[in-house]
């Protein structure tokens, strides 16, 4: 009983308020006077953006990732630790997304149905109003896109859910059905075809604008749908077709040569420095974008650091995912004594995780047992690494100095579609098909995210071929929300659960 309850209570959300003055639930405003400013307009646009994910700590400081064999949240008060005592279950949603995502999707529901151009049109002797329009217009289309993401989220979790493309009155909210998982999966990427014809490569080109829905942003989206409807979890005979449209999906977006891939020591994306530096990667494609704050910092820097409250923390089976710079598997038996075990590492390495000896904050790590990091000490870390990626190393947390920077949050890039591509290529054919469709082989997509790391070219094919793009994706996407739903479309679950 109670998840029906749960149910009607999510969709609610998605029922269409009525009042003496129509009000719009967005803004608070009469719905006449919420469409008939660009001003009101722009701030409806913007509130469906101001939902979007951004898992820099989602489940109360920690990271989705620490439900996976990537990290472990140090604190066992958190609910993320309610995945690793199998507390998990329908009755105890710990990632509930539900009411957010539909309260997302009314809100795009209620501006196609009432937005028109015809309520602004008093504003046309104005000496903006050409691109005040033009912008009202496209987020039309931008919206589309965002529904089809709120969507997608709640498909990824859920499964089969309802598909809603309108707002509900109050007596029809019972008569909602659920629709299955590839039809939501198909309207996902019939919308973003759609609406990816109208929208720009980049809004910086018109109005100097960045964070947008883009043509990129629909066709990746597009992209990661198509590559989970293709997997094992959604896919359980394995029909060749959906990865052959996983496949199409992503080189839709390669082929346009829209992104390219900087090297792993220049990409804005690693850069310590974070901040806004972040939005210049050639390789960025959507982000969720955050204001000015040192709560990741705070929150996982270690605890004998001004403020550290350690957090998330890295794994053993992270860190040794990362391969030698010859190309090479870690391997602890061939570690020596004395030797140190974290020198010619993979160079992604360095920008996922600290250990020990390792600078940060003109401060040394000391994670060994009895350091003033390491175990013994309350709140330390349990694994013996601390987390790297997304910190940023010029905030300050002391009282007296406070220097706070913006953290963006990364939702599409383009090492994912290479990545979607390899994945799906090789799952259709094999690591080495070609054809005139697609000229790009699964192992040459994959060879290009590792050169930008610099690490060598992956030489194996069949099943070994399979398992690197799965680690390619292990390393590369570290800590950006990917791992937690790989494990899931892969269902390799009973593999993982060792830490």
């Amino acid at each position: 009983m109670r998840k029906y309850i749960l149910l009607y209570t999510g969709l609610l959300l998605s029922v269409s308020g009525c009042s003496l003055l129509e009000l719009d639930e967005s803004t608070g405003l009469d719905r006449e006077e919420a469409y008939s400013y660009f001003s009101n307009v722009k701030g409806l646009a913007t509130y469906v953006y101001s939902q979007l994910p951004g898992d820099l700590g989602v489940l109360d400081g920690a990271l989705r990732e620490s439900a996976t064999d990537n990290s472990v949240y140090v604190w066992s008060d958190n609910s993320v630790h309610d995945f690793y005592n199998n507390a998990w279950s329908p009755n105890n949603a710990v990632d509930n997304m539900w009411s957010k995502c539909y309260g997302a999707i009314r809100s795009v529901n209620s501006f196609l149905e009432n937005y028109s151009q015809e309520k602004l049109e008093r504003f046309r002797w104005n000496d903006t109003y050409e691109e005040d329009i033009a912008k009202a217009t496209m987020y039309r289309e931008e919206l589309r896109v965002l529904r089809a993401f709120y969507l997608f989220e709640l498909a990824k979790r859920y499964g089969d859910i309802p598909l809603l493309t309108r707002t509900y009155a109050l007596d029809e909210i019972n008569g909602v059905e659920k629709t299955s998982f590839n039809e939501v999966i198909k309207y996902i990427c019939d919308e973003c075809s759609d609406a990816a014809k109208t929208l720009p490569v980049s809004h910086q080109d018109f109005w100097a604008e960045t964070g947008r829905v883009t043509k990129g942003t629909a066709l990746a989206l597009k992209s990661r749908a198509l590559l989970y409807a293709a997997s094992l979890l959604h896919n359980p005979t394995q029909d060749a077709d959906k990865w052959k449209a996983a496949a199409d999906a992503a080189y839709a977006i390669i082929k346009e040569n829209w992104y390219s891939l900087p090297k792993t020591n220049v990409d804005p994306l690693y850069d310590k420095n974070g901040g806004n530096d972040v939005l210049k990667s050639p390789q960025l494609i959507f982000e969720r974008r955050n204001g000015e704050s040192f709560d990741f910092e705070a929150n996982n820097l270690p605890i004998s650091y001004e403020k550290g409250k350690t957090g998330n923390v890295p794994t053993q089976n992270l860190v040794d995912a990362f391969q030698m710079t010859n190309g090479k598997d870690f391997d602890w038996e061939q570690i020596t004594p004395g030797q140190n075990p974290y020198e010619g590492r993979d160079p992604r390495f360095y920008k996922t995780v600290l250990c020990n000896g390792d600078t940060w904050m003109n401060s040394t790590i000391q994670s060994y047992e009895g350091g003033k990091d390491g175990a013994g000490t309350t709140g330390a870390t349990t694994t013996g690494y601390y987390l790297k990626k997304y910190m940023n190393e010029t905030v300050s947390l002391a009282p007296s100095n406070e220097k706070k920077k913006p953290h963006h949050f990364i939702i599409f890039r383009y090492a994912e579609i290479l990545l979607n591509y390899a994945e799906a290529m090789d799952a259709w054919k094999d690591a080495d098909y070609t054809d005139n469709d697609h000229p790009l082989s699964a192992r040459a997509a994959l060879n290009q995210v590792r050169a930008a790391a610099d690490m060598p070219v992956i030489t194996t094919s069949g099943d070994a071929f399979t398992e690197s793009v799965r680690r390619e994706r292990r390393v590369e996407l570290a800590f950006e929300d990917h791992r937690f739903w790989d494990i899931r479309r892969w269902k390799i679950g009973d593999k993982t659960g060792h830490v």
